[in-house]
């Protein structure tokens, strides 16, 4: 249990790693704590630009660790209204905190509603521990 990490249970989940947090209007989107553990010491975070435009499933930007190189992906279409510009100074915060102090973008889904389409944490467990065996 302990390669999978804490699910929190607020959140929405892609099946490619990413978590989704409603706030308002806008969602936050970081990496889960199993990406986080499975890429190691996160050394370098690419993100997109203020404005941009996501397509869901398509990369939006880059995770780089002392291990490999890996995409991130959008979990719905939308604009990105913000970054979490700490991480140019501080990567080391997706693995020390990814689901707070290491989120990546904040965006404005084109539809609120894409968010149901997500998995759930008891969703994103059992996809994991599917994975697992």
């Amino acid at each position: 249990m302990s390669e999978i990490g804490e699910i929190p249970q607020d959140l929405k989940y892609s099946k490619e790693h990413e978590w989704v947090r409603t706030q308002g209007a806008e969602l936050e989107v970081g990496i889960t704590a199993f990406a986080a553990n499975a890429l190691g010491d996160v050394v370098f975070v690419e993100l997109p630009a203020i404005g941009s435009t996501l397509s869901e499933g398509k990369p939006f930007g880059v995770v780089e660790s002392v291990k490999s190189v890996s995409d991130l992906f959008a979990p719905v279409n939308g604009r990105v209204t913000a970054i979490n510009a700490t991480l140019n100074s501080s990567p080391e915060l997706v693995n020390e905190s990814p689901y707070a102090g290491g989120w990546m973008i904040r965006l404005q889904p084109d539809k609120p509603d894409d968010t149901n389409r997500l998995l759930n944490a008891v969703d994103y467990q059992a996809m994991l521990e599917a994975s697992a065996h």
